[in-house]
């Protein structure tokens, strides 16, 4: 019994031992299949993850790849954005020009700016102007201004005069018509032939042609000159008696014969008030602002407009003989002027009193006048004859 309990006790054990062995197989068995399974799921995990990996590298790739086609479609807007620049540079080099442009009225303003900087100078010579001239003046104080110029240049030349030489009304005229386009002292020396040949209307009526050009050569536009010497001596004779008329209406009605002419003959031949507007009467009463005007007809009734009739002849010989001896067309001589604080155009001319003085004609430059034979009283030597 002992025995058989013994070996019944020897097999339990074997078997216990067999069931541990297995158990421990078993649980090796699961350890290694635990292992397996890690393994498994380590490599599954792997695998997913290098799936995921490569799932997403395909997608990055892909990304990748859109990306590229996008910027492969955005690449010829580029190309065309980068076409365009230069239309852009071009809008940009335009631009100065547009800015050129707009700028073009600060360039007008900068001239402007210019200018006014530059209008001191005006007003230089403006504060040049001897003290008493008022710039801007009423016509009232004009007019006060003018009848002080008239009775200063009274008092410059009290020996103003006609300065063609004439013996007669007929001579008058006919020396009158001649001074066109000529000096008087040209005409001077000339009509003592002249009168000589032909001393009346009749005489200077029945001339050759030829030979009265000849005559009056020396004066220019000779032949259109002798035509007019012919008619109006015509006239005188056949219509007037060989007398020169004393009316206005009668001596405009002559061949060559204006009112410049007329009030010439009518103011020194037979004493009747006229306003002699020649080139210097005319030029010197703008300087003066008495007129504004160009036309000789409207000069004269400016100027006639202010000063009293009694005064319109020698008023006029005073002028001119201003406008002749200083102040000249193109070079007055403003600083030798006796009346240059009365005179609203002073410095238009030369203002250094030394080289004004330079400037002076006739008997102010110590040179003879322009008659053969001048007035008595006349302060200059008389003018030589033709030729000598």
């Amino acid at each position: 019994m002992t025995a058989e309990k013994t070996a019944a006790a020897k097999t339990a054990g074997a078997k216990s031992a067999a069931v541990k062995s297995a158990g421990a197989k078993s649980a090796g068995a699961k350890s290694a299949g635990a292992k397996s399974a890690g393994a498994g799921a380590a490599a599954t995990g792997a695998a997913e993850s290098a799936t995921g990996k490569t799932a997403a590298t395909g997608k990055t790739a892909a990304t990748k790849a859109a990306a590229t086609k996008t910027a492969a479609k955005k690449t010829p807007a580029k190309k065309a954005a980068a076409k365009k620049t230069p239309a852009k540079k071009a809008a940009a080099k335009k631009a100065p020009a547009k800015a050129s442009a707009k700028k073009a009225p600060a360039g007008k303003a900068s001239a402007g700016k210019t200018a006014a900087r530059k209008a001191p100078a005006k007003k230089t010579s403006a504060s040049a102007r001897p003290p008493g001239f008022a710039k801007r003046e009423s016509r009232a104080a004009m007019v006060h201004r003018a009848h002080l110029i008239n009775e200063e240049l009274a008092e410059v030349y009290p020996y103003a005069h006609p300065e063609l030489d004439f013996e007669n009304p007929f001579q008058l005229l006919v020396a009158t018509v001649l001074s066109a386009q000529t000096t008087d002292l040209r005409v001077n020396q000339t009509t003592p032939a002249l009168f000589a040949r032909y001393p009346t209307p009749e005489d200077m009526a029945a001339a050759v042609p030829e030979e009265l050009e000849e005559v009056i050569r020396p004066t220019g536009f000779f032949r259109a000159k002798a035509r007019s010497l012919l008619g109006l001596s015509a006239a005188l004779r056949d219509e007037f008696g060989g007398e020169v008329p004393g009316e206005l209406k009668d001596l405009v009605k002559l061949p060559g014969v204006g009112r410049k002419t007329a009030f010439v003959v009518l103011g020194n031949a037979f004493g009747v008030p006229g306003i002699t507007v020649d080139t210097h009467f005319g030029r010197l009463a703008r300087r003066w602002k008495w007129t504004a005007e160009e036309d000789p007809v409207k000069v004269e009734a400016d100027v006639a407009a202010i000063f009293p009739e009694s005064e319109w002849t020698m008023l006029s010989h005073r002028v001119i003989f201003h406008g002749r001896r200083i102040c000249h067309a193109r070079k007055p001589a403003c600083g030798a002027c006796p009346i240059a604080p009365l005179c609203p155009s002073y410095g238009v001319g030369e203002t250094d009193p030394e080289k004004a003085t330079k400037l002076l004609k006739y008997e102010k430059g110590g040179m003879p006048g322009q008659r053969l034979k001048p007035p008595p009283g006349f302060p200059g030597p008389p003018a030589p004859p033709l030729g000598a």
